[in-house]
């Protein structure tokens, strides 16, 4: 009996259908997290996350299908398990960094977001549309100016 076959046989369904589902569940609960990230623009977020999800796959399935490739080959029952237990391992930690590291990098442009002394998002517009003037570059009066500037009175 061929047991890289079998192998072969576990080993791609369970890690396409892993990488689906960890796919499927980001999407649905990310879109809420993304449109509080983008400040209610829901378009922008539904546009972000899709790509997102495409990106994963991309990532995760090329990942799978480098790890496909058998070093040796399993000689018995219990090494197709070491060796499947060992890959899908490996996938399910690429899947969870890449999980943590978008959590990273979208908690700080939510955090970024909500800072106070930022300026606002300006709206969007139509790129038929001529450019308003420009936004003003700093605090308008020194009301407006973080405690501690050098326009604070105290």
């Amino acid at each position: 009996m061929d047991y890289r076959l079998v192998e072969y046989v576990l080993y791609a369904p369970a890690s396409v259908l892993l990488t689906v589902w960890v796919a499927t569940t980001l999407y649905h609960h990310g879109g809420r997290f993304l449109i509080d990230v983008f400040e209610g623009d829901e378009s922008l977020a539904d546009s972000v996350n899709h790509l997102l999800v495409v990106g994963f796959y991309l990532i995760n399935l090329g990942y799978v299908s480098v790890q496909l490739k058998l070093e040796t080959a399993p000689r018995s029952s219990a090494e197709i398990v070491e060796s499947l237990a060992g890959k899908i391992g490996l996938v399910l930690i690429v899947l969870g960094i890449m999980h943590f590291g978008n959590l990273f990098v979208f908690g700080k442009l939510r955090q970024r977001s909500r800072d106070p002394w930022r300026p606002p998002r300006r709206a969007r517009r139509s790129p038929l549309t001529p450019p308003d003037s420009p936004a003003p570059s700093g605090p308008i009066n020194s009301s407006d100016s973080p405690p501690g500037w050098a326009s604070d009175p105290a």
